[in-house]
């Protein structure tokens, strides 16, 4: 029920008397006045909006943020944050923003890795939306389906589905701290995309809220944008308030296994082989591999460990048959293999402890807080024993590097490259992520690290995908380019956009220019308009400000 408009006024003067109190500038008093002008809920003050002068902004800033050179000081900080409560407040955001012209970033976990969720060296001023207060989540069973808000963790997604039903499931990440809103916009992989494909071919429907202020669902939207929004890469299209996904069917009792290989133990040969096996195997079968350097045997050196991660959807019996068929090189044994249910399956992927309690998926905190850099690649054809020996020669270079590879094949070779703007299907063996990290602020320290990261990456690009050499967009590289100053040229955002998305950047650039042709949903890697809409976008701002 909307509230009385002496209501309105009434809590107008509350919130006029407490920003002045607060000495605000005057960018955060004329969005304060603008939100309880706008918003047909009013909005908490000042329980929901944060600034610098306030003692919880930098925790609130902090909170879901992975990579902390993303929050350093000399990082540019938003104006406010506002943590809106419902739609209402969401679309009064948006209409103040644009009216105001301050720049909006819309957060929903905050685990991006280039942090353009939260920080901006685009334009100021700039004010950041953080949906963390919006993680309502519906199952229904019956429907084989749930409604889930954007601020949700995917964590908490997994154990609200398995409340419900031990033999259901959602196919989406392996880290169980990112936020669903953002998770989904960029495809969403996890250990069952053999099986059933990413969460971005598993949605149904979404409520999404415009450049207008406008709440669209799938019907209201149209197929373009519901097509868009689904791997198209986040903040560029709309602010998704919830998904609809689709739940799929899961074995009571799954089987996980973890077997680590040296060097010393033939770790080249075996890495060698698995390229052959791991898009091919059984459908069931997801087995990633994560490289790191570790300490040999010989005191005072170093070495390669590569782990074989796994996630079975079936008994320990049958993945022992498939793998002495497929795979018998790893050696795996029974008592490498723990059958449990599928929400332990999803913890101990996600590297919690055996005694930790599923309760702990609630609490939607990361456990992984650095300074990092991060790339990506897909490959498409083996990389032989020679390009993994000069690979393990540069990886002992570094301090802390690590790499996994996610194996392709099963389903996502069926799904077509254009069903989803998500290209990334038939021909791709797996996906490599590369990652630096390091634990100071120190700008010589991180120039070595992204020093050694380029290098690598420059490396591997003869054993990497080809025009173009792909990458994932939910891994963000400002490396491959960027949008500079607010600007929207699409022969600037063509170098990543080729290499996030293929041929289907030129169909999202086409829809872009359709549903915003103002660019208002901004970042220094979204989908730009077409020439002739920056054009008139341009003429207008110019002409707004004679």
């Amino acid at each position: 029920m909307a509230p009385s408009s002496s209501f309105v006024l009434a809590f107008s003067l509350i919130l006029f008397s407490a920003s002045s109190c607060f000495s605000l500038d005057p960018v955060q008093d004329s969005f304060y006045q603008c939100l309880s002008r706008s918003s047909t809920v009013p909005v908490p003050f000042p329980t929901s909006i944060y600034t610098p002068d306030n003692s919880s902004f930098s925790k609130i800033l902090q909170s879901s943020a992975q990579n902390l050179r993303c929050l350093v000081p000399s990082v540019p900080k938003p104006e406010l944050i506002f943590t809106p409560l419902c739609e209402s407040h969401i679309q009064a955001a948006v209409i103040c923003a644009k009216q105001l012209g301050i720049q909006l970033r819309i957060r929903s976990g905050g685990h991006d890795y280039e942090g353009l969720s939260y920080i901006s060296d685009m334009e100021a001023p700039f004010i950041v939306l953080d949906l963390a207060k919006l993680r309502s989540i519906s199952v229904d069973i019956d429907d084989n389906s749930a409604w889930i808000e954007a601020g949700a963790t995917i964590g908490e997604v997994y154990y609200r589905i398995a409340e419900k039903s031990k033999v259901h499931a959602f196919p989406a990440g392996l880290c169980t701290s990112l936020g669903v809103g953002g998770h989904i916009t960029g495809g969403a992989y996890g250990a069952m995309m053999r099986k059933y494909g990413l969460g971005a071919d598993n949605v149904l429907d979404a409520r999404v809220i415009d450049a207008n202020g406008t709440i669209l669902d799938r019907k209201a939207m149209g197929e373009d944008l519901f097509w868009a929004i689904r791997g198209g890469g986040g903040a560029s299209f709309g602010i998704i308030f919830s998904w609809k996904i689709k739940l799929v069917p899961v074995p009571e009792t799954v089987t996980v296994f973890t077997v680590p290989k040296t060097l010393e133990e033939g770790a080249t040969k075996l890495l060698y082989k698995w390229q052959q096996v791991a898009d091919k195997i059984d459908n069931d079968l997801f087995i990633r591999v994560v490289i790191q350097v570790a300490d040999a045997a010989k005191k005072g050196e170093r070495t390669i460990r590569t782990s074989y991660n796994a996630l079975f959807l079936g008994g320990a019996d049958r993945l022992l048959q498939v793998m002495s068929e497929s795979f018998p090189e790893l050696g795996l044994q029974r008592k490498d293999c723990s059958e449990v249910s599928w929400l332990r399956s999803v913890m101990y992927i996600a590297g919690y402890p055996s005694n930790v309690p599923p309760e702990v998926l609630l609490d939607g905190k990361s456990t992984f807080k650095n300074f990092f850099k991060a790339k990506s690649d897909f490959v498409k054809e083996p990389i032989p024993e020679t390009g993994l020996e000069g690979l393990w020669k540069r990886l002992l270079e570094e301090d802390t590097p690590m790499m996994i590879w996610n194996p392709y094949g099963g389903k996502m070779a069926e799904i077509s490259e254009s069903e989803i703007p998500f290209p990334h299907r038939k021909g791709n063996i797996f996906k490599i992520q590369y990652l630096t990290l390091w634990n100071e602020d120190d700008k010589v320290v991180a120039a070595r690290h992204y020093d050694w990261i380029r290098k690598l990456y420059n490396y591997m690009a003869s054993y990497a995908s080809k025009f173009p050499r792909a990458a994932y967009v939910n891994y963000r590289d400002l490396d491959l380019g960027m949008n500079k100053n607010g600007s929207t040229s699409f022969i600037e955002a063509s170098g990543w956009g080729d290499k996030y998305f293929k041929n289907n950047f030129y169909r999202l650039v086409r829809i872009k220019s359709r549903v915003d042709p103002d660019n208002f949903f901004r970042h220094e890697q979204s989908i730009p308009t077409l020439p002739s809409q920056t054009k008139r976008r341009r003429r207008r701002h110019h002409h707004g400000k004679q």
